[in-house]
């Protein structure tokens, strides 16, 4: 009995084989280049993302001077740029006409390249003519 239970207990120690291996190496491998894959792209969308929040800021800060100043109708395509977290911010501000004749819609459009086609933010604001 003794010698059967020996020739057991030396089948289980001789290990992995090298295919055993080699597939396990495989199967840790994949996981781990899907793994960096992700955290790839978590950073760059994190990135993305902060860039986006901070040019709405930039927005909502030129709207809220865009409704401070009592000039009417309000200037239409006025550009500018800010320093904001860093970085320099380009706005354009759009005035547009509405039904309401004593009334003007206002976009904002933020981009972090002049020339960029499109824009990173866009805000939309009302302003009225104020009688006086």
């Amino acid at each position: 009995m003794t010698a059967h239970v020996n020739r057991l207990v030396k089948k289980w120690q001789q290990g992995f084989t090298l295919l055993e291996v080699m597939l396990a190496m495989a199967v840790f491998s994949i996981a781990g280049i899907a793994i960096l894959g992700t955290a790839d792209t978590n950073a760059r969308n994190l990135g993305y993302l902060e860039s986006k929040i901070i040019a709405n800021w930039v927005a909502s800060n030129q709207l809220v001077e865009v409704t401070l100043d009592t000039a009417w109708p309000p200037k239409n395509n006025k550009k500018g740029k800010v320093e904001l977290a860093g970085q320099e911010w380009f706005w354009q501000q759009k005035v547009v006409k509405t039904t309401d004749k004593d009334m003007r819609a206002i976009v904002m459009e933020v981009r972090l390249n002049e020339k960029e086609t499109s824009a990173l933010s866009s805000l939309m604001t009302y302003v009225a003519k104020t009688n006086q």
